[in-house]
């Protein structure tokens, strides 16, 4: 199962990163966004079913 981690960049915009389960980083925001919801939004457009 991947692991998505949500976090705040060095600009203080919440991004996402995908992990599959041998460590490979599979997907990842292309931008970083004011809202995590909005985040959450983009990440849910790739798969994840939080």
């Amino acid at each position: 199962m991947d692991k998505w981690d949500f976090y705040k960049d060095n600009a203080g915009k919440w991004r996402w990163t995908r992990t599959a389960s041998n460590g490979a980083i599979v997907g990842s925001s292309s931008q970083g966004y004011v809202n995590k919801s909005d985040c959450e939004d983009n990440a849910r457009r790739h798969g994840w079913n939080g």
